[in-house]
């Protein structure tokens, strides 16, 4: 093969690897369009689910995670959900984001009786595995942003759960971080994609705590 060739077929090779990720993230946006709705108009389901984000030394919640939360909080309060699932990552000692999102909720208003916190959401995969196999829930509502929304709904909808979405974006975050968000979802949705058509991996799971 000529040298001229060869370098063709590299970048050739290149460009098409680079492509995949893209195909699949846009795949996985339009599929997912279907089961995004308004907090107004999103259908009634038992329970939500809100995936954890960072979660600042203070213990306060960033920007993205109160939005979610606060999300969450105007379904529960609009009568659209009874039960609100807590989900993140609590691996390190002094990180926790399940207890965070819970106690900010609960300043809002909600019981917490109502709360159930989800202390191995470590991805959002976890974070669907668990909510059907340890918290047994079969048809949620999942609330974040928009950027994470369809990779959520594939992932949960995957799994067997008729999941449905509602956005949690209620600011501006920013073009550094919506950009970096947006850019690492494009791994993260392949990731996914790997993950739910040929690893199926089991996370940490537990006793069954039904929440429905």
């Amino acid at each position: 093969m000529k040298k001229a060739n060869r370098k063709k077929l590299f970048i050739f090779s290149v460009a098409f690897l680079a492509a995949i990720p893209l195909v699949v993230r846009t795949g996985t946006i339009v599929f997912s369009k279907r089961y995004i709705f308004s907090a107004e108009d999103v259908p009634a389901r038992r329970v939500a689910i809100v995936f954890g984000a960072q979660v600042r030394p203070d213990g306060s919640l960033s920007f993205m995670l109160q939005d979610r939360v606060e999300t969450a909080v105007e379904l529960y309060r609009a009568g659209k959900v009874q039960k609100i699932i807590m989900s993140g990552d609590n691996r390190f000692e002094y990180y926790n984001e399940p207890a965070a999102m819970m106690a900010y909720a609960i300043e809002r208003g909600v019981p917490a009786a109502d709360i159930q916190p989800d202390y191995a959401g470590r991805r959002t995969y976890d974070t669907c595995y668990r909510a059907r196999d340890v918290f047994l829930v079969d048809a949620p509502i999942l609330v974040t942003q928009d950027f994470h929304l369809p990779r959520a709904i594939l992932t949960c909808r995957a799994l067997g759960l008729d999941a449905v979405g509602v956005s949690a974006d209620r600011r501006w975050y920013g073009y550094g971080a919506l950009g970096w968000s947006s850019v690492r979802e494009l791994a993260a949705t392949l990731r996914a994609a790997v993950d739910i058509i040929l690893r199926r991996p089991a996370p940490v799971l537990g006793e069954p705590i039904p929440v429905n």
